[in-house]
C-alpha cells in the first residue's frame, strides 16, 4: 500500500470513529449527504489531544504531514502540521511543567487517549446561517461565535458530547475569509474554555 492510500485510510478510520461518537457532526453529515457533498470535503482541520505532541503527530508525519508552526497559550500549546490536499492537523498538549497544571488536556487524554479526534472543524461559508440551521436540527452550541463578522476567522464549538459525565468531542464550525488558513491564538484559547462542558 502506498503512503497516500495509508493516509487516506488513517483519516477515514479516525473520521468514522469521530462521527460514530459525535451527534452534532452526525447531524451535519446527514444534511451534507442529502446534497451529495458529504462530510469529508468540508473538513478544515482535525485536532488531537496528547501528552506528547511529537509522538501524537507521528502517524501523520510518517505519512507526509509536515510541521508548520507552534502556538502558545497560558497553560497549553499546540503544533500545526499540514499536507497539501488534506485538512490541517492541530495537535495540543498541556505544558509539561508547572504552567500546565491548570490545563484541561491531561484529564481528557487520561480518559479518552490520544488516538481519537477531540474535534473536527467543518469549514462553512456563513457561520451564522450554519449555526441557525443546525440549531433547528437540535444541535446545541457552547458559547457564542468567536470572531466578528468579516474577520479572517470566525469559529464556534458545539456543546461537547458527554461520556461518563465528562466532555468528550465537539464539532467546530469555521468561517474563513481572504484566504486565511491560520489559527488565531486568542480565539483558540476561548474555544478551549468552551469545550469543558461546564
Amino acid at each position: 500500500m502506498d503512503q497516500a492510500q495509508e493516509l487516506d485510510d488513517l483519516m477515514e478510520r479516525m473520521v468514522a470513529n469521530y462521527l460514530a461518537r459525535n451527534r452534532a457532526a452526525t447531524v451535519l453529515k446527514a444534511m451534507l449527504d442529502e446534497t451529495g457533498v458529504g462530510f469529508s470535503p468540508l473538513i478544515d482541520h482535525v485536532t488531537i489531544r496528547t501528552f506528547d505532541i511529537d509522538r501524537g503527530a507521528e502517524p501523520f508525519v510518517s505519512l507526509g504531514y509536515a510541521y508548520e508552526e507552534t502556538l502558545q497559550y497560558a497553560d497549553w500549546y499546540a503544533k500545526v502540521y499540514r499536507k497539501p490536499g488534506y485538512p490541517a492537523l492541530f495537535v495540543d498538549q498541556a505544558y509539561p511543567d508547572e504552567r500546565g497544571t491548570t490545563s484541561i488536556i491531561p484529564g481528557w487524554v487520561n480518559k479518552f487517549g490520544d488516538k481519537v479526534f477531540h474535534h473536527v472543524a467543518a469549514r462553512v461559508e456563513d457561520i451564522d446561517h450554519a449555526v441557525a440551521r443546525l440549531k433547528q436540527k437540535g444541535v446545541v452550541f457552547a458559547g457564542n461565535i468567536v470572531g466578528a463578522p468579516g474577520d479572517h476567522l470566525r469559529q464556534i464549538f458545539s456543546s461537547p458530547e458527554m461520556v461518563d459525565g465528562q466532555p468528550f468531542s465537539v464539532l467546530e464550525l469555521a468561517e474563513r475569509h481572504r484566504g486565511y488558513l491560520g489559527f488565531l491564538p486568542p480565539q483558540a484559547d476561548s474555544l478551549m474554555k468552551s469545550s469543558t462542558g461546564r
